[in-house]
């Protein structure tokens, strides 16, 4: 418990440090990573405390925390929602118990459901969950009714990943071993494309390559990354953005509360060139259904015009950039290959 204390402590001595990063005050606060549904409601007001009094809190600000179903209790409904939380972002992952089995959550479905009602009973009108496809042994079928449970819940808006297997971890190991077979890129691609054409019928605006809202549920915490927007990040291994440079803190907690309690903490400091920007504002762009903003284009100089210009031409299929007054999309129905294509456009 102690140990906690002193993380938050850390946290806003971090936050007095580094007030003058952002442009004030706050549309979104985004509390992630780790598992910060473990805060105590005094340890969580504590911080809201000091995001408030440091930088300000815009009136209809979006203030995420991402949570496990089993963290949501009742009880922990209400504290959140009176610290000033207002959307909350649920690793559901599926609705199945085999699936859930499979990626080792400690929730069962029934869980998943109960949380996401007590969260709406509570008044929670912003929620997002988390469901994962392409896992060995997930039929289409049973895909399609994940979408379609999440539809039917006070849900208004989807976060949906292709099962990646990451180096090291218990699913990598197991692969290796024979334990489980190895995700299939054609079940992968496949169920993207289920995702595709459920999403209109089920009333989710498909707005970026893995993100769906309903009604005005757009996520602005994400919405800023992918339109490369500054943002601020506080804690152990979080990311910063000011436009020009990416900060990131050091991923060990002790060194890091150490650091603040005498200054600044350690952090790696990369400046990003123009070419790195360019390359930025394609890739995150063409994920997303608004595209690249020829503005942002233009402002990185006439050779990024010129490159764009140029690569686009030089494409197998020019026609799948779709060009309006203002933005340069990728045509949805290639958002499979959207990282390829984009490669071809970098510098």
């Amino acid at each position: 418990m102690h140990y906690k204390a002193d993380l938050v402590n850390a946290l806003i001595r971090e936050m007095h440090v580094r007030q003058q990063e952002l442009t004030r005050p706050l549309r979104s606060i985004y509390f992630g990573g780790g598992t910060p549904s473990l805060l105590e409601a005094s340890e969580l007001e504590k911080l809201m405390e000091a995001i408030h009094s440091l930088f300000g809190i815009q009136d209809n600000a979006e203030i995420t925390l991402e949570a496990n179903p089993d963290d949501l209790t009742k009880a922990k409904l209400l504290e959140l929602k009176a610290s000033g939380i207002n959307r909350l972002s649920i690793g559901v992952q599926s609705f199945f118990e085999e699936d859930l089995r499979f990626m080792n959550r400690a929730h069962s479905p029934a869980e998943a459901l109960r949380c996401i009602e007590d969260a709406a009973q509570v008044g929670f009108d912003r929620l997002s969950i988390d469901l994962i496809y392409g896992t060995p042994g997930l039929t289409n079928d049973r895909w399609i009714q994940n979408l379609e449970k999440a539809a039917s819940l006070p849900v208004n808006h989807l976060s949906c990943y292709a099962l990646t297997v990451e180096p090291n971890t218990p699913l990598a190991k197991g692969i290796l071993k024979g334990s489980y077979l190895n995700p299939e890129e054609e079940q992968s691609a496949g169920q993207f494309e289920i995702l595709q054409q459920k999403a209109p019928e089920l009333g989710f605006l498909h707005y970026e390559i893995s993100n769906l809202s309903r009604g005005e549920a757009t996520a602005i915490h994400n919405s800023a990354y992918w339109e490369g927007r500054s943002y601020l990040g506080i804690g152990p291994s979080a990311h910063s953005f000011d436009g020009k440079t990416r900060r990131v803190i050091i991923p060990n907690n002790t060194r890091y509360i150490r650091d603040l309690q005498t200054g600044d903490c350690a952090h790696e400091l990369e400046v990003i060139d123009q070419k790195t920007r360019y390359n930025e504002l394609v890739l995150t762009g063409l994920r997303t259904l608004r595209g690249i903003d020829k503005s942002a284009l233009i402002r990185l100089g006439k050779e990024a015009v010129q490159q764009f210009s140029k690569a686009r031409h030089q494409l197998p299929n020019p026609a799948v950039i779709l060009e309006s007054e203002t933005t340069f999309r990728l045509d949805p129905a290639h958002w499979l290959l959207a990282d390829g294509i984009a490669g071809r456009l970098f510098q």
